[in-house]
């Protein structure tokens, strides 16, 4: 693994604002960072770490606009949002990082390694990216500029956790405003052109019935990595992972001891 000298010098800690460790653990061989999905929250991955070896702790990123964070404006783009990420994970690069993004959390979490590997070098075991398509193949929905209704109707859709409080209209308001930043953060991404390619292997996950994601656009992810690919399909939609959690956990953390 090689470590830039400013990673190397790092004292301070992992800013609390910005990041939850569910499990700390004192001495961990491996960290794994969480990227929520659009309108997501760091709570989304509070059970991981009993699914994980005991020496691995969960990271899980805490964006603006939620949970304990709700009064902070949400960020809408890309740049801001893994550049600060990036910035405040200099601290964990003590440890062998793994990224774990789901849907947005996906391309968010590529962003991150990209600025990691850049600045720090081969820091990153591995990354973990599920049910959202490869770089190449996004393309904006438009979504992000709709009625409320037909965004509501959107997330609904996807299944996950937001359906009971979405339809309670003192939640729905709370949440909305995080919700539509992501998707307008979505919305706005442009991948680098020419893509750069990470060094580490690379981990596509997706559920067999997800209304917005194919199997393609997860393939395609190979051509973000100059190291190994890998494709594993799961039962269920876009939350597949919700219900699947146990054994899904336990798979990424034999990725990440095997070798």
């Amino acid at each position: 693994m090689t470590v830039s000298r400013a990673a190397r010098g790092a004292h301070r800690a992992l800013d609390q604002e910005w990041f939850r460790r569910p499990r700390p653990v004192p001495d961990p061989r491996l960290r794994l960072v969480c990227f929520p999905h659009a309108g997501g929250a760091a709570s989304f991955f509070r059970d991981w770490p009993q699914w994980l070896p005991a020496d691995i702790e969960v990271v899980a990123v805490c964006y603006p606009g939620r949970e304990d964070r709700i009064a902070l404006p949400p960020v809408e783009t890309m740049d801001e949002l893994a550049g600060r990420i990036a910035e405040e994970l200099v601290p964990a690069l003590d440890r062998p990082l793994a990224f774990f993004g789901h849907s947005m959390g996906a391309s968010v979490a590529h962003e991150v390694a990209l600025r990691i590997e850049r600045r720090h070098g081969r820091v990153l075991r591995r990354l973990l990216v599920s049910s959202r398509s490869a770089p190449s193949r996004l393309r904006p929905s438009g979504i992000s500029r709709e009625s409320d209704e037909v965004l509501v109707a959107d997330v609904m859709a996807l299944g996950g956790t937001f359906s009971a409080a979405l339809d309670h209209p003192g939640l729905r308001e709370l949440l909305l405003p995080a919700i539509r930043a992501d998707y307008r953060l979505i919305d706005d991404y442009r991948p680098p052109v020419p893509l750069p390619r990470l060094g580490v292997p690379v981990t596509a996950l997706l559920g067999d019935r997800d209304p917005h994601v194919q199997e393609a656009d997860m393939r395609a992810w190979a051509e973000v990595t100059e190291g190994d690919f890998g494709l594993r399909v799961r039962s269920g939609d876009h939350f597949y992972l919700l219900e699947q959690a146990p054994s899904l956990v336990a798979e990424v953390g034999r990725l990440l001891t095997s070798g």
